[in-house]
C-alpha cells in the first residue's frame, strides 16, 4: 500500500506551524514534509514532531531572496558560496530532525547563462551529495513546470536524468511530482515506469488547481496503484492545497487509512 506524507507547508494554511504536525497525525499520517522550516529553531520543530509522533522526511534548501524572485541558488553562476552556506543550513536542520531527503532548489536562470548554470549546478550538487554521503541522506533534484516558475533551470525529466548521471553520486535521485510532469510532459504512467530507477521521492496534486487527487484531469488513484505495482516503496508527498478544508477533502485517503479519527 502506498505511504503518504502530509505536506504541512501546503495542506494546513489556517493552522500555526506548531499545530500542523499534530493535525497531520490526527488524520492518520505518520510522516510529513516541511519545505522551508528555517523560520523556527530546529530544537522547537523536534519537540513538535516528537509530541505529535510523526517523522519529517523532506525539506528544501533555502530559496535565497524570494523578494527578488530567487527560487534556489544551486544553478546560479557566481553564487556558489551562497549556495554552500544555505546548504549547510539545510544539512544542520536535516541532521537535527533526522530528515532523510533534501531537495536542492536549482533556481531561475537566464537563457544566456544556461551553459554556465549547468556547470555550476553539477558542481553544487556534487558538493551536496558528498556532504551528505556519510549521513544516509538523499539529495533530490526536481524539475518544475515553466508556467508556475518561469525560467527555472530544471523543467524536464530527461534533462534531470542527464544531470543525475553527470553528477555520478549514488545518493542523488529524482523527485518526481505528478503535477509538474503533467503540466510539462504528460504520459505519466510511462514516464514513472521509465524513470523508476532514479526516482527517490514522489509528490502529487491535481491538475489544474493543485488540489486533492479527486479533482482535475489526472487519474491519481490509478497512478498510486501503479507505484505499488512497479515496486516503489518510498513516500508519496501530498503537496496540495485543500480545495475547502483538509478534513472535507481527505475522502481520497480513506482506502489508505487516512481521515478524521
Amino acid at each position: 500500500m502506498p505511504r503518504f506524507a502530509a505536506n504541512i507547508s501546503t495542506m494546513f494554511p489556517d493552522l500555526p506551524v506548531a499545530e500542523r504536525m499534530r493535525a497531520a497525525c490526527d488524520l492518520g499520517f505518520t510522516a510529513i514534509e516541511f519545505l522551508s522550516p528555517y523560520a523556527d529553531p530546529a530544537a522547537e520543530i523536534r519537540r513538535w514532531l516528537d509530541d505529535a509522533g510523526v517523522r519529517m522526511i523532506l525539506l528544501n534548501t533555502p530559496p535565497g531572496d524570494a523578494a527578488r524572485g530567487e527560487r534556489g541558488l544551486a544553478a546560479l553562476p557566481g553564487r556558489q558560496a551562497d549556495f554552500r552556506d544555505r546548504f549547510e543550513q539545510a544539512l544542520d536542520y536535516a541532521l537535527a530532525l533526522d530528515v532523510p531527503m533534501i531537495h536542492v532548489l536549482a533556481g531561475v536562470v537566464y537563457d544566456d547563462d544556461r551553459d554556465a548554470a549547468r556547470s555550476v549546478f553539477l558542481e553544487n550538487v556534487r558538493f551536496a551529495a558528498d556532504r551528505t554521503a556519510g549521513h544516509d541522506i538523499r539529495i533530490l533534484l526536481e524539475p518544475l513546470n515553466s508556467e508556475d516558475t518561469p525560467g527555472y533551470f530544471l523543467t524536464r525529466t530527461e534533462e534531470s536524468r542527464r544531470c543525475i548521471e553527470a553528477v555520478g553520486r549514488d545518493n542523488v535521485r529524482l523527485q518526481f511530482d505528478f503535477y509538474h510532469r503533467q503540466v510539462m510532459e504528460g504520459n505519466l504512467a510511462r514516464r514513472l515506469a521509465d524513470n523508476l530507477d532514479i526516482i527517490g521521492h514522489i509528490q502529487f496534486s491535481s491538475v489544474p488547481g493543485r488540489h486533492e487527487p479527486q479533482h482535475g484531469e489526472v487519474n491519481l488513484p490509478y497512478l498510486f496503484q501503479l507505484c505499488d505495482a512497479l515496486g516503489y516503496d518510498g513516500w508519496i508527498g501530498c503537496e496540495y492545497r485543500p480545495r475547502t478544508t483538509v478534513v472535507e477533502g481527505l475522502s481520497w485517503g480513506e482506502p489508505y487509512g487516512l481521515g478524521a479519527r
